[in-house]
């Protein structure tokens, strides 16, 4: 192979940013489709639509070698997390924290099993997946891509998820299989308060016996794949391999020679591909998006890079620096060396093309009903019982059903993030064929003239005329950044949103209606929840089920006959926190010697962090009318409240423009730059997302022309040391936020303003219409009551960020003067 041809298959782009022409051009080794990502921007594309893409690419690479005494298969990666989630049509099964309650490894294969033929189905060879972490702060927002808190259960569960993807069919149908990959390497569920890409502070041997433990099975099990951590590991042994170049090593895991090729590589004797995760390497303090030599010396076989500017500075960096001896021969040889051994296991050799694949000359994925099977399947065991006083449940099917909760007919909550979308929280239910809201199970059960759905409890219904009230809450979906909680908040679910406020009124309305409750709780994370449950007869824990909800009608209703159909199963993969801020997993590890809770499905004790234990759960065949179930009732926390807010200092408080505070920075961030970067006030920042540079508003450099070129992207004004700050005097004393903006281009979508800490994952207000409304090329004036913020979530006793837009389309503005104000008409 040439020197090109080897660092081709060292780089993965992906597939917005990269043509077929240029795919064979380069003979790059494998391209990615990230979450929310579909040919010709369509959601609905089928799978034999995307095989016929992935074929494209596939054609182009294989032509490339054409001449060559030998040829190198292309490989299209995906990201199959619970189920081949980013396809129209396909399964979608419950997320991994649900499936850790189900106890059942079997279960496991079999979905990895339907994943891989579902994934080959579409022409694709590879997908990352599984996650392995184990989480240990329950504000971290990927909390429930884990299977548990305790590593027994990943440990369980990897090796068979491997071996269920990459072995899905016998040694006749390889063109059925998968590549798995194992992520996030390693101790990304351990950063300090949760936050993701943030630092664990861990010893060694707790990064092994608690966060690695899941990466022991899988590799076992023979996979070949390791996707690296956004997180750091702030440690000593975490040593910098170049300290004489550049600025200090920042603990990233993406940097970690240590980890990656001293522990992973040599001691743990792995022969398969190290990946990068999106971007990864940009975060590394010693790379930038162009340039990712320290990572490839640090043992990363294969960078996954989106932008085509990017890969291509890559490309051509890379190869000066093999020529110049930056990157030694040796460590390139290694790395290819393993990309191909890699492939062999993936059979590439042997299978045909994408289009002519077997799965995907068959049948129509949407067809595959015993998947949708296995699926409920999924749901029925992943369902833990807290409580079940008077053995209200099973439910008959006479029964006359009040339906309320905001999260009875809302298919966001039941699928949670990673469902058609990244964030998924633009998905509705005709994106998911065959799915049901849990409104739409129970209609099925007990049919439309014995139940209302009034999810809201708004249509002035009598609630005496139901027999019982099905009160479904839960977190709205998120992923990855948007999902965390704030290191300040609680875990508190009515006080993490008004919308979930919203959900404990209705319970609290229908206890004093006195009519039968039974809550079920969508959740990605166990949350404070100590006066929902004690309201309520029976409280089901059933975290992001997905499409299949008539899984949960067939445990919560008895047959027609009166007979129970299914019983519950599911046992906490966690232990079921008791006060607002019980973060802290309390399976963790102990002076180097793992906790475990004991298996008797009993109450805590009293002085107990936990309400419930890990492994616990309950059956129909107990009898909650027992002396340790009997009228569950939990002590709630009456933890202090904030203090008063204080005066603000002035009347204003200019936030950019001529007069700012002099602590302020004007920072971009977005697709590309999740990290975000200073914006200069002297020259242009060009970036992935679009390009700003200054003018001059009122006097010198003291304005900012902004293009977003339609990627995630945010302008805002932060804090330089990050530390939240305390204004809510501010919102007492009546203040608005005002701006002067003249548009350039309309905004082509959504455009969020907000003001708290950073992404927007509260408080946001939609200002769209407003900013349609302005004439092209005249300055106008903005003002918003911080009021209305406020109302809309943004917290501000926690402020860092007192501006930010941010949008996920094209949009170009001028912007100037930004303050905070008080006394404005």
């Amino acid at each position: 192979m040439t020197l090109e041809e080897k660092i081709g298959q060292m780089i993965q782009p992906e597939m917005q940013q990269l043509t077929p022409e240029e795919a064979g051009r380069y003979k790059f080794g494998s391209a990615l489709n990230g979450a929310g990502v579909w040919p010709n921007r369509d959601k609905f594309t089928s799978a034999k639509q995307w095989a016929e893409v992935v074929d494209e690419y596939w054609s182009a690479v294989d032509s490339s070698y054409e001449g060559r005494p030998f040829r190198i298969p292309f490989m299209w990666a995906c990201d199959a997390v619970h189920g081949h989630n980013n396809l129209y049509g396909a399964t979608i099964f419950p997320h991994n924290i649900g499936l850790g309650a189900a106890r059942d490894p079997d279960l496991i294969e079999s979905i990895g099993r339907i994943t891989a033929k579902e994934i080959a189905a579409s022409g694709m060879d590879w997908t990352f997946a599984p996650t392995v972490a184990v989480p240990t702060d329950r504000r971290w927002g990927r909390y429930f891509e884990g299977y548990g808190e305790n590593p027994e259960i990943a440990y369980a569960y990897a090796g068979r998820m491997v071996r269920g993807l990459q072995n899905a069919v016998g040694l006749d149908q390889l063109d059925q299989q998968v590549m798995a990959s194992i992520k996030h390497w390693v101790g990304d569920g351990g950063t300090l308060n949760g936050i993701d890409r943030g630092v664990a502070s861990c010893s060694e041997i707790e990064l092994l016996n608690h966060h690695a433990m899941g990466y022991i099975s899988a590799l076992r099990a023979g996979a070949m794949v390791v996707m690296t951590s956004f997180s750091s590991w702030d440690h000593p042994l975490n040593y910098d391999h170049c300290p004489d170049e550049g600025v200090p090593y920042n603990y990233k895991m993406h940097g970690s020679r240590y980890l990656m090729n001293d522990i992973l590589k040599e001691k743990m004797d792995f022969q398969g591909v190290i990946i990068t995760d999106w971007d990864g390497h940009a975060e590394v303090s010693k790379c930038t998006l162009g340039d990712a030599r320290y990572v490839f010396n640090a043992g990363v076989d294969i960078l996954m890079v989106e932008a085509r500017q990017d890969w291509m500075s890559v490309y051509h960096n890379t190869v000066e620096d093999v020529i110049r001896g930056k990157i030694t021969h040796n460590r390139i040889d290694d790395a290819v060396r393993r990309i191909l051994r890699m492939k062999f296991h993936a059979h590439l050799w042997d299978k045909p093309r994408p289009r002519e694949r077997s799965l995907v000359v068959a049948k129509n994925i949407a067809e595959w009903k015993e998947h949708r099977e296995v699926a409920r399947d999924a749901v029925r065991k992943s369902l833990v019982l807290l409580k079940n006083d008077n053995e209200i449940l099973p439910l008959a099917r006479s029964s006359r059903v009040l339906l309320t909760g905001s999260g009875v007919d809302n298919i966001q909550k039941q699928t949670g993030g990673w469902s058609l979308s990244w964030q998924s929280t633009d998905v509705v239910l005709n994106d998911f064929p065959h799915a049901s809201t849990i409104a739409m199970a129970v209609k099925s059960i007990v049919g439309n003239q014995n139940c209302l759905c009034d999810p809201l409890l708004d249509k002035h219904a009598n609630t005496s005329d139901f027999d019982v009230a099905l009160v479904v809450i839960g977190e709205d979906a998120y992923a990855e950044m948007k999902g965390d909680i704030r290191p300040w908040r609680t875990l508190e679910y009515a006080a993490l949103k008004p919308s979930y406020e919203s959900d404990m009124a209705i319970i609290r309305r229908l206890r004093k209606d006195k009519i039968a409750v039974v809550t079920i709780l969508l959740s990605g994370r166990p949350l404070y929840v100590n006066e929902e449950i004690n309201l309520s007869d029976a409280f089901v824990v059933a975290w992001l089920p997905g499409t299949e909800s008539q899984g949960i009608t067939d445990i919560l209703f008895r047959t027609s006959d009166e007979k129970i159909s299914h019983d519950f199963h599911g046992r906490l993969p966690v232990d079921w926190p008791t006060k607002k801020y019980s973060f802290t997993a309390t399976t963790c590890l102990s002076s180097g010697k793992y906790v475990r809770s004991a298996d008797d499905p009993m109450l805590s004790g009293k002085d107990s962090s936990s309400a419930f234990t890990y492994g616990y759960g309950l059956n129909y065949s107990q009898s909650t009318n027992s002396t340790i179930h009997q009228d569950i009732r939990l002590d709630l926390d009456d933890s202090e409240p904030l203090p008063p807010p204080t005066e603000p200092e002035s009347q204003s408080w200019q936030v950019f423009g001529e007069g700012a505070t002099n602590n302020l920075i004007l920072r971009v961030a977005g697709n590309g730059l999740w990290v975000g970067g200073d914006v200069s006030r002297t020259r242009p920042t060009d970036v992935l997302l679009g390009n700003l540079y200054p003018i001059n508003y009122t006097g010198e450099n003291d304005g900012i022309s902004v293009l977003f070129n339609g990627r995630i992207a945010s302008i805002y004004v932060q804090d330089c040391d990050q530390l939240p700050k305390d204004m809510r005097g501010y919102v007492e004393a009546g203040a608005e936020l005002v701006f002067e903006i003249k548009m350039v281009s309309h905004p082509k979508k959504n455009v969020l303003l907000a003001c708290h800490d950073g992404y927007p994952s509260q408080g946001a207000i939609d200002i769209t219409e407003r900013l349609l409304n302005l004439p092209l090329g005249v300055w106008s004036s903005i003002d918003v009551p911080l009021l209305k913020l406020a109302e809309a979530g943004s917290e501000f006793q926690h402020i860092n960020t007192p501006f930010m837009l941010y949008t996920e389309g094209s949009i170009a503005f001028d912007l100037g003067r930004v303050r905070w104000l008080i006394g404005t008409s």
